[in-house]
């Protein structure tokens, strides 16, 4: 399968290809071709989770790699759960923070690390990338140690917890960090400004791991059909017609593999976009109009993000007709919801941070009555331990993961947001 980009439809590439170059010419995000729609679901759903992983995913990397190559990357990256948890009757939560740094994008960027190794026949790759919090972690870790790659990571200074900040400043090797005087939509614009640089892509052999890259999206559509096939065995097929995901949102990337999901056949009958005061998307489906604000700073500090990368592939997807327009709306939760929210939760025998907060508010707010509602768990509430801890008024235990790093030096250096001294530092080394 070819997969082509969205502004230039005439560059088209294979998986290896969109894997290798992440963006295509004029930042254009990279789409396939097809979306395959599998008739046999019920078949799928009683698959264990890596087996039907490597059947979901085939269709789009089979020229690249094998089934069994595949299976390898798969039961490699995937060594951890995706767990559904009930809330209520008509409420659960799918929690996607049992990798080794806590959070869903352990999905994405082990698969990609993975995928990038088996492409890059020993050739040296810079991967640069930003991070509002857990990509940051997740890259880091799942590329530590890799012979000739080597990792950039910038994030805002200042505007992620600490113990986020932790996870992935203190590895060092070949994982190097630098922390951005700006917000996270700033970084965002220098690993743009970078890959609109032809010859610096040509000295260092540029890449990005954030949800841009097609890897790390096609990775996460399998939670979706991993939880879907636990409410199946959990609920049976007739307790599932109504069935709602609301996806706690900053860059999109959650929501357009769900939407992909949906494409193939999974039975999800639509999507609520939950975002915090940064509300682009809500305005843009309530106006028409896509107006970015200033970036505003939550204690969901993740979804901190104005200008959605991954939102052209959502509208895609919405104006081509591959899933209904009518199935993907958006609310926006303000910090005391969120707050209030994480309290009612607790009350309920759950501990939980901000961003599923987010998602579960949104929920309340958007779902019928005759909806279930499923909404998702981003990260483990430690990583976000003094916001937790000051909301519900409890302490909450670190696991092994985070305690490990706590006491670890940042190695993290500053820098403006100037494209011109992050272009320096880049070539400095090479």
């Amino acid at each position: 399968m070819k997969f082509y980009n969205l502004k230039e439809n005439d560059e088209k590439v294979s998986f290896a290809g969109a894997v290798k170059q992440g963006l295509g010419r004029n930042q254009g995000l990279f789409f396939p071709e097809e979306v395959p729609h599998f008739d046999n679901i019920e078949q799928l759903l009683a698959m264990p989770f890596v087996e039907r992983s490597v059947k979901v995913l085939h269709p789009f990397v089979g020229e690249d790699l094998t089934e069994q190559a595949l299976t390898q990357i798969i039961t490699d990256a995937f060594n951890f759960p995706a767990q559904i948890q009930p809330i209520n009757e008509s409420r659960a939560i799918l929690e996607l923070f049992h990798g080794p740094t806590l959070a869903f994008k352990d999905f994405g960027a082990r698969f990609m690390a993975r995928c990038l190794q088996t492409f890059s026949a020993n050739k040296k790759i810079t991967i640069l990338t930003a991070t509002s919090g857990d990509t940051g972690a997740a890259v880091a870790h799942a590329f530590h140690g890799i012979d000739n790659i080597r990792v950039v990571i910038l994030y805002p200074k200042g505007k992620i917890s600490l113990l986020q900040e932790k996870m992935f400043t203190t590895l060092g090797g070949n994982i190097e960090t630098i922390a951005v005087d700006g917000d996270f939509d700033d970084c965002q614009a220098l690993v743009k400004q970078s890959f609109d640089d032809q010859k610096l892509k040509d000295a260092i052999g540029l890449n990005s791991a954030n949800s841009i890259n097609i890897s790390r999206l096609l990775a996460q559509i399998c939670y979706y059909f991993e939880a879907v096939a636990q409410l199946y065995r959990q609920q049976g097929k007739t307790g599932l017609e109504n069935l709602v995901f609301s996806v706690p949102s900053g860059n999109f990337g959650n929501l357009t593999a769900g939407l992909f999901a949906k494409a193939m056949g999974l039975p999800i009958k639509r999507f609520i976009a939950a975002t915090n005061a940064n509300d682009t998307v809500p305005r843009y489906l309530q106006t028409g109009e896509w107006s970015p604000n200033e970036t505003v700073a939550t204690m969901s500090n993740a979804m901190d993000v104005s200008n959605p990368n991954n939102w052209p592939r959502v509208e895609h997807m919405l104006k081509s007709g591959l899933v209904d327009k009518d199935c993907v709306s958006s609310v926006s939760i303000d910090e005391e919801q969120t707050q209030m929210t994480m309290i009612a939760i607790a009350k309920l025998g759950y501990i939980t941070e901000p961003h599923a907060a987010v998602a579960y508010k949104a929920l309340q707010y958007n779902a019928n009555s005759d909806e279930f509602g499923v909404f998702l768990g981003t990260a483990h509430p430690a990583k976000f331990k003094e916001v937790v801890e000051s909301t519900l008024g409890q302490p909450i235990a670190l696991p092994k993961e985070l305690a490990d790093c706590a006491t670890e030096s940042i190695l993290s250096v500053d820098k403006s947001n100037e494209f011109s001294e992050l272009r320096a530092y880049l070539l400095a080394d090479n």
